[in-house]
């Protein structure tokens, strides 16, 4: 089960708003993914900016966001017309077939 899976299923499970809890679980991964980011910078760094990568880098970082940003919006406007019932029978069916397939 993913983070954002967790976040929305417990929050669902205690009474709150679907938009609500969908845009606290991808707002919870922003300070994950930032920390990764900075870390994997910290770790990379002399090989980043040796190579004259710095503008290839920041490119990367707004498309990845204005990217992230739709998806978030786009996934907003979707919950607010439907809910999880498909996607959970969906994961059972992939969990089902997953353990007679692989696991047995």
């Amino acid at each position: 089960m993913s983070r954002s899976a967790a976040t929305i299923i417990g929050g669902s499970a205690i009474g709150i708003s679907r938009r609500t809890i969908v845009e606290f679980s991808f707002l919870l991964a922003v300070p994950t993914m930032l920390a990764a980011s900075v870390l994997e910078l910290v770790k990379g760094q002399a090989a980043i900016f040796a190579n004259g990568q710095a503008g290839v880098l920041a490119l990367g970082f707004v498309v990845s966001f204005v990217t992230a940003v739709l998806a978030i919006k786009s996934f907003v406007a979707f919950i607010k017309r439907r809910d999880f019932t498909a996607f959970g029978l969906y994961r059972i069916a992939v969990a089902i077939a997953y353990y007679f397939l692989v696991v047995a």
